[in-house]
């Protein structure tokens, strides 16, 4: 079935649906290679003569392995397919795998997997990652900045517009991590290594720099890669400005909405000091999303600097897959759209309405649907990335859905009012849309004449059903987090404490004594009140905006939505690092928004839920997204400030372009969106600019209270209970058999 698109969900790029290229990637991970040890002559000689067999002329000076006795040499010499000792292989035999790391002196030594310096890392973390690392390797060259700008912009764009479309292909990061490896090579061979210094400079303040300080380095492609995670992707903020020109006629200056998205987009990363102590350098917490990337970043780096059999085999399976999963999206996304729905039942009985219903996967059951679109397959979570624990989950939350409890409201008896099953917007008792902006008085108030004449809000069960199932998602995740994640925070937490009493100016990574964080405490860290100053920009402009009455709030809530944000980015994060599910919190900000401004007079513009849920919202979204570039840049060994700075970038170049596609989008698409013309391609429907207007005009003109009095509302708030109260038996049961 293919259900509407979450309004507020995460920044596609970065999160579950980077679908076509982390499957790729995840294809091709494979452990990393076994530190050689010697072996008896005999035995060195018959692995040589392999190694030369399998190595090309290009190739020849890779790296031998070397298995640590002659037992293992007879079983690597039995494998046609690696040149590399697989881990799973070794745990299995009667020794330890052995890892070859860097040492504080920076010599390298062989360890075994009970080293005190591996043992803390899980065993899938150890697979994909070096512990090795050279900190003379450039970050921040002129290649980086060309190469983020080339990146950046075309997935701004992308990303952007594809949030007023029904379906989209995702602009992934992983296609940006693919293709700027190639060209930073390229770059690394036909730039000239000249020196170019910055002009008009006063001579004590000059500055110079190489266009080509020399091979491409694996933290210049790190870093390129995560500016385009920041910067290529669409902006929470569209949501008021496009809504407020589109339904209400009043548009928003372009410097306005330009500050206000740079603005929301910083407090998210701001926000990320709040949770990086906790979540980032414990090695245990996996970032499932960060690990396929390390992944392939590594296999990229052996690629580059020591191509041998097995890493051109990577890069083979790699491509193939790729060369499949877009085929597989483009095909039927732009040219046979037809794809995205093989409706079995509809085949057989086209004029039967109820097989129809049962057998459509665009507005119906989707029973014996077959979809040959990827990005319907993947809409919820990346097959790849997600634990199997969660993706059982959210298919029994699939079937209750899609094949309980739509059948039940469409045959039977559960809802009681039997239009627009399926549909976002807000309807009449007898089905018709609703005149919403009749509700409105010129001075933005509720027009309680207009809600008379035309009755209650009318809408359909499944868009009441996800209200609900919303608010039990938000308070489950909270408590699920209290139940079984407070030990681990709670030890973090003393670890934090424990470290600002002793105000020894110890690093954070001195505390964890695994070889990730040893090889870390090379770098500074990130200061403090860089991430202070960067939350006090956005504040400021934040409170000038409202101060002004720019936008559609009072400047209380805006102090109100920045402290709910604070609040949640522990637990969410956690719940995040441990299962790769982002909790959409989108229709619990905006509740509580309509809760606040109802107690008030004034302010009673729809625009001002999606206003306070863009604030709210992303000073999660974007913490989360802080975070798990963070994630990556530890695991790859980047350091800490230039990972904090190409997020800057990135977000600096990304916002000025996504306003660019909201005003496009307006000027060319507006009859469309808008609903007055109805698009032939079935596109362009802002449906999620649809549900935001329905949830503006539920919690802001119409009230919580009043809403959630009428008898088509009453079950809805129950969620928040529902959601608190279901994760106590399972921590009984917990309790006793564990």
């Amino acid at each position: 079935m293919a259900s509407p698109r979450p309004r507020d969900d995460p920044d596609k790029l970065n999160m579950s649906n980077m679908s076509n290229i982390s499957n790729a990637a995840a294809a091709a991970a494979v452990p990393v290679q076994v530190q050689p040890v010697p072996l008896t002559h005999e035995t060195e000689e018959k692995l040589l003569h392999r190694h030369r067999q399998d190595s090309d002329s290009d190739s020849t000076d890779a790296p031998i392995v070397v298995a640590m006795d002659e037992k293992k040499a007879a079983n690597l010499l039995t494998d046609q397919d690696s040149d590399t000792l697989s881990k799973d292989t070794e745990q299995a035999s009667d020794s330890k795998a052995t890892y070859n790391i860097l040492n504080p002196d920076g010599q390298e030594e062989v360890v075994t997997e009970d080293d005190a310096r591996i043992r803390d890392i899980p065993g899938y973390v150890r697979r994909v990652v070096s512990f090795t690392d050279d900190p003379t390797e450039p970050t921040l060259t002129f290649r980086y900045f060309l190469l983020t700008i080339l990146f950046v912009a075309p997935g701004a764009f992308l990303s952007q517009m594809a949030h007023f479309r029904t379906t989209y292909a995702p602009y992934s990061v992983f296609f940006v991590q693919i293709a700027s490896n190639y060209v930073g090579v390229w770059l690394a061979k036909v730039l000239p290594d000249w020196t170019v210094r910055i002009p008009f400079l006063p001579r004590k303040y000059s500055y110079s720099f190489r266009l080509n300080p020399g091979p491409f380095s694996t933290k210049e492609h790190v870093l390129v890669t995560i500016s385009a995670a920041s910067g290529a992707t669409y902006n929470l903020g569209y949501t008021p400005i496009a809504m407020s020109e589109l339904y209400f006629g009043e548009r928003v200056n372009g410097a306005v909405a330009v500050f206000f998205m740079l603005a929301i987009t910083w407090t998210g990363y701001s926000y990320a000091a709040l949770a990086r102590q906790f979540l980032i350098y414990d090695p245990q917490y996996p970032w499932f999303q960060a690990l396929c990337q390390t992944a392939l970043f590594e296999t990229q780096k052996k690629q580059r600097e020591n191509p041998s059999r097995l890493s051109r085999k990577q890069i083979r399976v790699f491509f193939g897959v790729l060369v499949g999963v877009i085929l597989w999206q483009f095909l039927p996304e732009f040219v046979f759209p037809m794809l995205g729905s093989l409706a079995f039942l509809c085949w057989v009985a086209p004029r039967n309405a109820t097989a129809n219903f049962i057998g459509s996967g665009f507005g119906g059951m989707g029973l014996l649907n077959l979809s040959l679109d990827w990005s319907s397959i993947s809409s919820s979570a990346n097959l790849f990335l997600t634990p199997w624990w969660t993706q059982v989950i959210m298919f029994a939350a699939f079937v209750c859905s899609a094949w309980v409890l739509l059948p039940a409201a469409k045959f039977g008896n559960l809802a009681s009012w039997d239009h627009g099953l399926m549909s976002n917007r807000i309807f009449l008792e007898n089905g018709t849309r609703y005149p919403l902006t009749s509700l409105l008085t010129p001075d933005m108030q509720l027009n309680q004449t207009a809600l008379n004449e035309h009755g209650d809000l009318h809408v359909g069960a499944q868009y009441l059903w996800n209200m609900f199932f919303d608010y039990a998602a938000y308070s489950s995740a909270l408590v699920w987090m209290a139940l079984f994640g407070y030990k681990q925070i709670q030890a973090s937490v003393q670890k934090y404490m424990q470290r600002r009493h002793a105000k020894d100016g110890r690093k954070v990574t001195e505390q964890y004594n695994d070889q990730l964080n040893i090889l870390q405490r090379k770098y500074d860290e990130i200061p403090f009140w860089w991430f202070a100053a960067l939350f006090l920009v956005s504040l400021l402009i934040m409170i000038i905006i409202s101060a002004l009455g720019l936008l559609f709030i009072p400047t209380w809530t805006y102090f109100v939505g920045i402290a709910t944000g604070a609040i949640i980015v522990v637990p969410l994060g956690w719940l995040y690092a441990l299962s790769n599910f982002q909790l959409a919190i989108g229709s619990t900000n905006e509740l509580l928004y309509g809760l606040m401004i109802n107690s008030v007079s004034g302010w009673k513009n729809p625009c001002g839920a999606s206003t306070y849920g863009a604030i709210a919202g992303d000073a999660w979204y974007r913490a989360q997204l802080n975070l798990q570039d963070m994630k990556i840049g530890h695991l790859m060994k980047i350091p800490p400030k230039a990972v904090f700075f190409s997020q800057i970038f990135g977000s600096l170049i990304g916002i000025p372009i996504d306003y660019g596609v909201i005003r496009w989008v307006l000027d060319t698409k507006f009859d469309y969106i808008a609903g007055l013309k109805q698009d032939p391609t079935h596109q362009w429907t802002g449906q999620q600019l649809a549900s935001s207007l329905t949830l503006g005009v539920q919690y802001v003109l119409v009230g919580p209270r009043r809403l959630f009095q009428q008898q088509l509302f009453k079950p809805v708030p129950y969620g928040f209970l529902v959601g608190a109260h279901v994760h106590v038996p399972w921590e009984y049961q917990h309790g006793v058999f564990l």
